[in-house]
């Protein structure tokens, strides 16, 4: 099995696939890692030097060869991932899909903790930032919603949701 966790950055998908794929002994996979290991260069680097749609490409790539070539995989999404192409099509007919939701508040506060590490988001002002996740959610929860499962992480442990997740797959 694969199970494939969806979301918008700060939801938690590279913290929950981490313990969840120590739980159930499934190797992990974070796309983003595995697209900057194959590349030697990290994702800001690919969107600077080759742009947008060439890392999508390369995204799209990977992601197929992992869903046609892996079993006991948790993989953690690009937050972007389920947008592009049919990639969410593939995702749930090659996997468990999960969408980690969290709220625009949550995701504010985690967010603004972590800018620097997140180009996306690096040059937006504190004040301005909930007004771009709620614009980028509106956006992408259209396809964040066709994953088979949904889980909310708004104020939750991180271990209650994996045993949420599971007990989602398993029953």
């Amino acid at each position: 099995m694969i199970i494939s966790l969806v979301g918008y950055m700060g939801c938690g998908k590279s913290h929950i696939s981490k313990i969840l794929s120590e739980k159930l002994h499934f190797k992990l996979i974070d796309l983003d890692k595995e697209i900057s290991k194959r590349n030697k260069l990290t994702i800001p680097e690919i969107f600077e030097k080759k742009g947008e749609i060439y890392f999508r490409k390369l995204e799209r790539e990977t992601l197929e060869e992992i869903l046609a070539g892996e079993e006991n995989v948790v993989l953690s999404l690009g937050g972007g991932t389920p947008v592009y192409y049919n990639n969410m099509e593939i995702i749930n007919h090659n996997s468990k899909s999960i969408f980690l939701r969290a709220s625009i508040g949550t995701l504010t506060e985690r967010l603004s903790k972590q800018k620097e590490k997140r180009p996306l988001i690096a040059n937006i002002s504190d004040e301005n930032l909930p007004e771009f996740i709620a614009k980028h959610l509106f956006e992408r929860n259209e396809f964040y919603n066709k994953a088979q499962f949904s889980i909310s992480t708004d104020s939750r442990d991180p271990e209650e949701i994996v045993s949420e997740i599971i007990e989602k797959l398993y029953l």
